[in-house]
C-alpha cells in the first residue's frame, strides 16, 4: 500500500470538526478520513493553553499509529494554541493543516477593505490570533462562549440557538461589520440562523472549504493526493460516545458510520 493511500486525521473537540471533514470528503472524494472528536473535554475553548496542547498531542500520536498521511487541527481554539506543538511532533513528510491560516490567507487576499468581525471561544479570541494573521487588516471580535456547547446539546434552528445568536451577534463588538468570521468550527452548523439574522447583508467566511482547499494543494504539492477510488473506510472516534454526536455524525456522512469510543486523558 502506497503511503498516498493512507487517511487523513482530522480532530476537534466535539461535533464542529466535522464540518471540516465533511467540506475534506466533498472537494477530496477519494480520500479516506480517521475522525476524533474530544467529547470528554469539549469544548476546548473553556481549557487552559496547556491542556489544550496535552489533549491535542494525544489525538495526534493515535492519528499518526493509525497512519495518517496528514494532520487536519479542526478546532480554532487547538489550532491557536496547539499548532506548533504538533508540528514537532509529527514527521516531515506528513503536513499539519490548522483552520485560522487559510482563512487569514484568504482575509489578506479578498476582504482587506472589509470591516470584519469574528466570534470564536474564550480560548481562540483571547489567543488574539485572526488579528494577528491578518495585521495591518482590522478584525472586530467577540466571545461567544454558548454557542459550542449550545450545538454539542442539539440547540440548532429552535428557540433556544434563535435567542442565543440574537444576544450576542447585536452586541456593540460587531455593529457596523460587513463581513463575519465563524471563528470556531461548530459555528457553520448555525450559518443559516446568522445569514437570517443579518438579513443575508454579512458576508459569512466558513473555514471548512478553504482548509479543504488548502490540504489538497498539500497534498498535491507533497504527492500525496489518493490516486485509488474510496472504500468508505472512514472511522470516527470519540473520548466520551454521546447520542448526540453519532446523530449529526450521521446526517453528515449517511448511518452507515463507524463510531468507536476510545479515551483520552
Amino acid at each position: 500500500m502506497n503511503f498516498s493511500d493512507n487517511p487523513i486525521g482530522v480532530f476537534d473537540s466535539g461535533v464542529g470538526g466535522l464540518t471540516v471533514a465533511k467540506s475534506i470528503k466533498t472537494l477530496l472524494p477519494k480520500e479516506n478520513l480517521v475522525y476524533f472528536g474530544d467529547t470528554l473535554h469539549l469544548p476546548y475553548g473553556e481549557k487552559s493553553s496547556n491542556s489544550i496542547i496535552r489533549y491535542s498531542k494525544q489525538i495526534t500520536e493515535f492519528l499518526l499509529k493509525k497512519n495518517c498521511k496528514a494532520i487536519v487541527i479542526a478546532c480554532n481554539s487547538a489550532s491557536a494554541h496547539a499548532f506548533e506543538a504538533t508540528k514537532e511532533m509529527v514527521p516531515e513528510n506528513v503536513p499539519v493543516i490548522n483552520v485560522i491560516d487559510p482563512v487569514a490567507k484568504c482575509i489578506k487576499s479578498n476582504y482587506s477593505s472589509n470591516q470584519i468581525g469574528v466570534i470564536g471561544t474564550k480560548a481562540t479570541i483571547r489567543s488574539n490570533i485572526y488579528q494577528n494573521r491578518t495585521n495591518p487588516v482590522k478584525i472586530a471580535s467577540l466571545e461567544t462562549p454558548l454557542l459550542a456547547a449550545m450545538i454539542e446539546e442539539g440547540f440548532i434552528q429552535d428557540s433556544v440557538s434563535k435567542a442565543v445568536i440574537s444576544a450576542y451577534l447585536e452586541r456593540k463588538e460587531l455593529k457596523n461589520i460587513d463581513t463575519l468570521v465563524l471563528g470556531c468550527t461548530h459555528y457553520p452548523l448555525l450559518e443559516k440562523e446568522i445569514t437570517t439574522y443579518y438579513k443575508n447583508k454579512v458576508s459569512i467566511i466558513d473555514s471548512g472549504k478553504l482548509v479543504a482547499l488548502e490540504l489538497q494543494k498539500q497534498l498535491s504539492d507533497n504527492g500525496l493526493l489518493n490516486s485509488s477510488p474510496s472504500k468508505n473506510c472512514d472511522e470516527f472516534f470519540v473520548s466520551d460516545y454521546t447520542s448526540s454526536f453519532e446523530k449529526i455524525t450521521a446526517s453528515f456522512f449517511g448511518s452507515e458510520i463507524s463510531l468507536t469510543e476510545l479515551k483520552i486523558t
